[in-house]
Order: structure tokens, then C-alpha cells, then sequence
């Protein structure tokens, strides 16, 4: 089940902590956040996954700045989020959908007990200019059935900022992730 925005207003300050919070950004089902004004962008033209990536930061200024296609920006939320006991998630705003602008690649799904920011993965099928601060996204709680082991360590979790990806770290703890042993391969019956 998702909860409504009466519940969201409810929890909030227990366990659910968005912060800073503004009643007048609740809706009947999520919360809108808000676009910070800083961002990343790569400046590798090819991004390899085994090596962490160089990038550079920009400040979406306040008369806005034009996204460009074919391109990845990095943002993040205003506001910080905290969730024990319910599952996050994210979507762009109906608003930003129509004028052609993805909020997030693959990574709306957020763990319970997440804490942090979240980085928004940007892109754009024209150019569109953008405002900092501007109400971007929706974050909405799912309900969660059986015991669960809320997300802690993760390599995203108690973040500050943007986070570019660490996809790197997954091949330091195991070297082995790009080799398929043959006892797990598919057999036909």
C-alpha cells in the first residue's frame, strides 16, 4: 500500500524525516522535493563501470541553466530524507514528464532506512531550461510486509551530496563479478 499525504503529514518527524518540510509540498499520496542547485557532469566521453569517473561540479544559476540532450546531469533534493519502516520511492513530477525531462535513469527505488539525499539522475529529450530549487520530484512510501533488515551501510546511505556512481566498488569486493561459473549456466531439460 502507499500512503496518502494525511499520512505522510502524520509520520513525519517519526518515521518518516523529510527535512526541510513544508506542508504546502505534501499531496494526496506523496511529497514533492525540491532540485538543490548544484550538480555533477561527467567529463569522461566514455563512463567505465570498474574505475571511478572524473567529474566536475556546476551551480544551476538563478535565472536557469539550458540541459542539454544526449547528456547526463547529476542533481540532487533539497531536502534530506529519512525512513524507517516504510519503502521510499521517487518519481519526476507529471509537470517536468511534459516538457521532456527524466528525473531519474533507473534509480526511483529507494530501501527502507534510507538516509540521505537523493541524487536524480537528469536528462532531457530537448533543451529545456531549468530553475534551482524548483519543485522536481515526488517521493512516495510503500508499506513493507515481513521482517526486514532496514539498508545502513549501503555504499549511498548517509550521503551529504550527489553521489556519482560507485559501481566501481562492487568489482574491489569481488574481482570475480564479470566471471559466470559454468555450475550456474542455464541447461535446457
Amino acid at each position: 500500500m502507499i500512503l496518502s499525504g494525511k499520512e505522510i503529514l502524520a509520520k513525519q518527524g517519526k518515521e518518516i524525516v523529510i527535512s526541510p518540510f513544508s506542508e504546502s509540498q505534501v499531496n494526496p499520496n506523496s511529497y514533492n522535493l525540491r532540485l538543490h542547485n548544484e550538480m555533477l557532469v561527467y567529463d569522461e566521453p566514455i563512463l567505465d563501470m570498474k574505475t571511478p569517473n572524473k567529474y566536475h561540479k556546476i551551480i544551476i544559476p538563478e535565472e536557469g541553466m539550458v540541459l542539454q540532450p544526449n547528456k547526463l546531469y547529476l542533481g540532487r533534493t533539497y531536502e534530506h530524507t529519512k525512513t524507517d519502516n516504510y519503502v521510499p520511492m521517487l518519481e519526476g513530477r507529471s509537470s517536468i514528464g511534459r516538457l521532456g525531462i527524466c528525473i531519474h535513469i533507473t534509480a526511483g527505488f529507494g530501501d527502507v532506512g534510507f538516509n540521505g539525499f537523493w541524487t536524480l539522475e537528469l536528462f532531457c529529450v530537448q533543451p529545456v531550461r531549468i530553475y534551482p530549487f524548483v519543485e522536481i520530484c515526488q517521493i512516495y512510501y510503500h508499506t513493507l510486509d515481513g521482517d526486514y533488515e532496514p539498508y545502513k551501510s549501503g555504499k549511498y546511505n548517509n550521503n551529504c551530496s550527489i553521489q556519482p556512481s560507485k559501481m566501481y566498488e562492487d568489482f574491489i569486493k569481488n574481482p570475480n563479478i564479470c566471471k559466470v561459473n559454468p555450475k550456474d549456466e542455464y541447461k535446457p531439460e
